[in-house]
């Protein structure tokens, strides 16, 4: 489940969207086009952390990826609403930052406040209810033109990523559609700082190319875990990219400061693998 962790962060104020919304397969999107005149190479999809589909931080992303890639990407509101809102974000930093005598004698009223905001985004967007309205959004994108011969990958962050890696799996889902079959419905995924991931087993059902990004510091999927999952990835002969980015915590590829030098050198290196993943990941199901 989530924790505290993946309600922390800093909204970006240092660059506007330059993307459009639209309404597609049944869902409002944000969509972000290449703008290098050609062709898309293929499909992203973002399942992104607790915030959404509308927070600024989650549509840069989907910008740079757009401008970095030559891909077509997709950032739905797979929360049908219900996004953690982002007042929450102030109330996050009050409990773990102000440690004045007056934030000391506040801290009981934010926690609560804080909790009040992320509950029903947690209670709403449980697994029963957001995986099969993901794996329906994909299916469309699969069968239907004229996105249907257009390779397909999912990057998913903090809430966002125990999604992704489910859409790696090959097994019999309740959620999971028929036609086509679970094993083909996207061609590889990108995770970074995961979050509710039992690991393991959920890495053990991953069937195709994975890459992880995570931060040495990041508490929610501690670094063994990553270790772990890199390990079975390994074992079980999965194409896959494990990258470790030092000194970095949990969110720290979408929410960091971006006035931090350090963090916004890393959030960036981090656009940078996710671009080449799926650009390897697309060149390759082409062969």
């Amino acid at each position: 489940m989530s924790c505290p962790a993946c309600f922390q962060g800093v909204e970006r104020t240092d660059a506007k969207p330059t993307g459009r919304q639209i309404e597609l397969h049944g869902l409002n999107c944000y969509v972000a086009s290449t703008t290098s005149g050609r062709p898309a190479g293929g499909i992203v999809v973002i399942v992104p952390d607790a915030f959404g589909w509308e927070f600024v931080n989650n549509r840069l992303l989907a910008d740079e990826y757009a401008r970095q890639g030559n891909f077509e990407v997709y950032l739905p509101d797979f929360m049908g609403g219900q996004s953690c809102p982002l007042w929450v974000l102030d109330e996050m930093d009050s409990v773990t930052q102000d440690f004045s005598l007056m934030g000391w004698l506040t801290k009981p009223y934010h926690v609560a406040s804080a909790v009040y905001g992320f509950s029903p985004f947690i209670y709403r967007n449980r697994l029963a209810v957001s995986m099969p309205r993901i794996a329906s959004f994909i299916t469309s994108l699969r069968t239907e033109a004229p996105t249907a011969s257009l390779p397909v990958g999912v990057a998913g962050f903090c809430w966002g990523a125990q999604h992704a890696v489910r859409l790696c799996w090959d097994t019999a889902e309740p959620w999971a559609p028929k036609d086509p079959p679970l094993n083909s419905l996207i061609t590889a995924a990108f995770i970074a700082h995961p979050s509710a991931l039992t690991i393991p087993a959920d890495i053990e059902k991953v069937r195709k190319p994975l890459c992880i990004a995570a931060g040495d510091k990041d508490q929610v999927t501690p670094i063994a875990q990553i270790k772990q999952a890199q390990g079975v990835l390994q074992n079980n002969k999965i194409n896959h990219e494990v990258e470790i980015y030092e000194g970095a915590g949990h969110g720290w590829s979408v929410r960091i400061d971006r006035k931090n030098e350090r963090q916004k050198e890393q959030a960036e290196a981090c656009e940078r693998q996710a671009v080449r993943w799926f650009a390897y990941a697309f060149a390759s199901s082409r062969r």
